[in-house]
C-alpha cells in the first residue's frame, strides 16, 4: 500500500456508487456468502467495467469489490483462507486496470480504496444493520486484522472500512489498524436515524473516537437512507475535523420478507440532495446500494454547481 505521506484526499469530491447491486443489475449472480466477491472469480471483467463506468461518470475515488471478502466467508465454502487474501489482492488489481484504462481517456488523479465490510456482513444475515454480534472484542479485532494484513500488501491508496454499525466495532478496527501503522483508512458508519448509528450510539460519539487516530483520514456515512444525511453531517462535524464522506443508499428500501427492493429512486432528487450535502459540509459524496453511474453523474453536476468553477479568461476579457 502507498506510504501515508502519498495519500492526499483533498482532491476527492466524488465517490463511486453501488458495486454489488450494480453487478446484479447487469446479470451477475451475487447470491451466497461471498456476495459481490463471487464475481471476482466468475466475471472479473464485469467488475472492471463497473469501475470504468463510475470513473466515466465523474468519480474521483473507486472502491474495490472486496467488501464481502473474509477468510470466514471462504471457509464457509470449504476454501482456504489464502483464497480470501488472493481475492482482495485481485480486487485491487482489477480497480488498477480500470484506472489505467481511464487514464488513456483522461488523466485524473484517481484514488483506489480497498473496501472492507463489517463483521456483520461476513455473517450475511443482516447483522451489520443492528451490530449485536455474538463475538468477543478480541475476536472482532482479529477478524479485521486478518483482512487489513492482506490489504497492506496491495497497491490500494487506503482502506475503506464500511457500514460499521457500532462504537465497539469502530474501537476494534482502531485496535486492528494499530498493528499496521503504514495504513491509512476511512471509517464509515451505517445509521438508523438522523443522529444514531445502527447499534444505537450517537454518530457524534463515534466521530469523536476517531478524531484522535492519525490513521483515520476521513469519516463516512454509508448504507443509510438519504433523508438522514444532512443531519448526520452536522452531527459528525460537531465532533471531528476530519473530512466527511457520505454515500447513502438510493432511497429504496430492502424488503427482507420478500427479498426485494421497494420504492423508487430518482437521480434528479438524488442530485438535489447531493447539493445540500455539499453545502452542509461533506467533502465527498457518492452512493451505496442501488445507486448507479447515473446517480454519480448527478452528484458530479451537484458538486460543480456547489463549487466555483475557474473562469474562462477570454470570456472575462470580452
Amino acid at each position: 500500500m502507498k506510504a501515508a505521506t502519498q495519500v492526499d484526499l483533498s482532491r476527492v469530491h466524488i465517490l463511486d456508487g453501488g458495486m454489488a447491486t450494480e453487478l446484479e443489475q447487469r446479470g451477475c449472480d451475487i447470491s451466497g456468502p461471498l456476495w459481490s466477491a463471487r464475481v471476482l472469480d466468475e466475471a472479473p471483467e464485469a467488475v472492471r467495467q463497473v469501475h470504468l463506468d463510475y470513473l466515466r461518470a465523474g468519480a474521483d475515488c473507486i472502491s474495490t469489490a472486496s467488501y464481502q471478502v473474509s477468510a470466514m466467508g471462504y471457509a464457509e465454502l470449504g476454501r482456504p483462507c489464502e483464497d480470501a487474501a488472493r481475492a482482495l489482492r485481485r480486487s485491487v488489481e482489477i480497480a488498477e486496470q480500470a484506472r489505467d484504462e481511464y487514464r488513456r481517456e483522461s488523466d485524473p488523479p484517481v484514488i483506489i480504496a480497498a473496501s472492507l465490510g463489517p463483521y456483520g456482513a461476513a455473517l450475511h444475515n443482516g447483522a451489520e444493520f443492528h451490530g449485536r454480534y455474538e463475538i468477543g472484542f478480541d475476536q472482532l479485532v482479529s477478524f479485521h486484522a486478518e483482512r487489513l494484513s492482506a490489504a497492506a500488501e496491495t497497491n490500494a491508496d487506503l482502506v475503506a472500512l464500511e457500514t460499521i454499525p457500532s462504537l465497539e466495532e469502530a474501537m476494534a478496527i482502531l485496535s486492528a489498524l494499530a498493528a499496521f501503522p503504514q495504513l491509512r483508512a476511512w471509517l464509515s458508519f451505517t445509521c438508523r436515524d438522523s443522529a444514531h448509528v445502527a447499534h444505537g450510539e450517537k454518530l457524534s460519539d463515534c466521530a469523536a473516537l476517531l478524531e484522535n487516530s492519525e490513521q483515520v483520514v476521513a469519516i463516512g456515512i454509508n448504507c443509510t437512507h438519504p433523508h438522514y444525511i444532512t443531519d448526520l453531517i452536522a452531527a459528525a462535524k460537531s465532533a471531528t475535523s476530519r473530512p466527511i464522506f457520505v454515500y447513502p443508499n438510493s432511497g429504496e428500501i430492502w424488503d427482507s420478507a420478500h427479498r426485494r427492493w421497494a420504492g423508487t429512486s430518482e437521480p434528479a432528487e438524488y442530485e438535489t440532495l447531493a447539493g445540500q450535502w455539499f453545502q452542509s459540509g461533506a467533502q465527498a459524496v457518492g452512493g451505496c446500494c442501488r445507486t448507479t453511474p447515473t446517480h454519480i453523474r448527478a452528484v458530479r453536476r451537484a458538486w460543480e454547481r456547489a463549487t466555483p468553477q475557474p473562469c474562462d479568461n477570454k470570456a472575462t476579457e470580452s
